[in-house]
């Protein structure tokens, strides 16, 4: 979860004057250039309330003794440096003179080197007054001129950012101020265009947020983009975080990309459609309708249809259905990956040219589906539903039938790759926790390939986890 500043440091490259000020103040202490404080404004923003004017010095110079000035090492310190300020302005008076502005508004402040470098320049010092307006200052800048003083040490520092909108947990002290706190957030951020806050109810069959709109348009289909993919959903109606974008990645490159997928609680896809780039085929599932229906969307725009298979359905009713439908409705082999336009015609030009097959030249035809064997057996179960995955575990018993093609082709058990929370903190009491919790549903102890991955603290007393462990073959073939 990112707080205001650095939230801005890290989406606002492109506006670099928004999160410098602490910089700035430590090279010319001698300026106050904070906001004015505005403690009663608690229901609208009034941003022309946010108006500074500070006498600076500048130094008058011929325009062609500018450089000489700016590049002078005696000179350094005593420039100005504020962000979105230039250092170097027309004097009003004469197009022929130039005022390079200065860090101080007393000539005493300066050092005797740099007034008779000055001298030396022929330089007049004037004042100048600097304007500062609403929209120099950053967003915690803002909110701390606003807030009561007891509640700026813990400002909001709750908003992550989900396409063209941003959504906030803000603590029940500040929600007097969340309109004020929205708006702020809206305009110092230029590619946002909705600001939510989130409420503590969560719907109880889908598990998305319920929110309220704090400023900006209400518009609340997105367009996100995540490990080179582009994912569209309506964020009032099903589940997204993008704080798990790491743990998203961390799981895909596990997979291989001639691996069959089953993910249970897919979501609109997050891992489904990574892995199906990476060239995984995969079962793509979820319950919630809209959930389903964005998936369906995102798999065309992602041009994976011939990889991801959607459905909506009970979780429970998925696990037991999904390894017969992979084994009667096969995937196409792994065929290498897809290779571009312009590197399929230079592959056409190179055989052509040869005179050889493509096969002689060490390439693979994706064209053509001769000799290819179909994918019919499932790699790997992907669970990510933290609050209730656990539970569903007892769905793998006896998911496998006692055939001799099951037992011929699932030589190796399929991998499971569930989420969970925990409120033992110490990783030895929460892995503990877990596997307990994990071998009570299965009703058989855990036995290969068993790694616990810390995924993040998401409350001062509970944890996220992702256990993964490769599925007892006594529980799959179970009666």
């Amino acid at each position: 979860m990112l707080g205001l500043q650095s939230c801005l440091s890290t989406t606002l490259r492109k506006y670099p004057g928004l999160s410098f000020f602490s910089k700035f103040m430590a090279c010319t202490p001698t300026l106050d250039v904070s906001p004015p404080v505005h403690r009663w404004m608690d229901t609208a923003l009034q941003r022309d309330a946010f108006k500074k004017t500070i006498p600076i010095l500048a130094a008058k110079v011929s325009a062609s003794k500018t450089g000489s000035l700016l590049k002078s090492d005696i000179m350094k310190k005593s420039l100005m440096n504020l962000p979105k300020v230039r250092s170097v302005l027309r004097d009003p008076h004469d197009d022929l003179e130039r005022l390079v502005l200065l860090n101080v508004s007393e000539d005493d402040a300066l050092s005797p080197e740099v007034r008779n470098f000055l001298q030396e320049q022929s330089a007049t010092l004037v004042v100048h007054n600097l304007e500062l307006t609403y929209d120099y200052w950053t967003a915690d800048e803002i909110l701390h001129s606003i807030l009561p003083e007891e509640l700026c040490k813990g400002s909001p520092s709750g908003f992550a950012i989900t396409g063209h909108l941003a959504h906030m947990n803000l603590n029940k002290e500040y929600l007097p101020y969340k309109h004020i706190i929205g708006q702020i957030v809206l305009d110092k951020n230029p590619m946002i265009k909705t600001v939510v806050n989130k409420l503590d109810s969560i719907d109880t069959k889908y598990r998305f947020f319920k929110m309220e709109l704090l400023a900006g348009e209400p518009n609340y289909v997105v367009e996100h983009h995540e490990s080179n993919c582009r994912f569209t959903f309506d964020f009032t109606h099903v589940y997204w975080n993008s704080r798990l974008h790491t743990e998203h990645d961390r799981l895909v490159q596990l997979f291989r990309p001639t691996d069959v997928i089953a993910d249970v609680f897919a979501g609109v896809g997050p891992f489904a459609i990574p892995a199906a780039k990476k060239g995984c085929a995969v079962l793509a599932n979820d319950l919630n309708p809209e959930s389903a229906r964005y998936l369906s969307q995102n798999i065309v725009d992602n041009k994976v249809t011939s990889l991801v298979r959607a459905s909506c359905e009970d979780g429970r009713d998925f696990i037991k259905k999904v390894i017969g439908r992979v084994r009667d409705h096969p995937f196409p082999t792994y065929t290498g990956p897809k290779l571009s336009k312009v590197q399929e015609k230079e592959r056409r030009k190179l055989q052509l040219a040869e005179s050889r097959p493509i096969a002689a030249l060490g390439l693979v035809d994706l064209s053509t589906g001769e000799n290819q064997s179909p994918r019919h057996t499932i790699s790997h179960f992907v669970m990510n539903l933290p609050d209730s995955a656990i539970d569903f575990l007892d769905a793998f018993r006896g998911i496998l039938s006692e055939s001799e093609w099951d037992f011929g082709n699932y030589a190796n058990m399929p991998m499971i790759h569930c989420h969970c929370f925990t409120r033992e903190l110490h990783p030895d009491r929460a892995e503990a926790d877990i596997i307990q919790r994990v071998e009570s549903k299965l009703g058989h102890k855990l036995e290969t390939e068993v790694t616990l991955h810390m995924v993040r603290s998401v409350a001062p007393n509970k944890d996220m986890y992702c256990i993964s462990f490769r599925l007892p073959r006594d529980v799959a073939f179970a009666q």
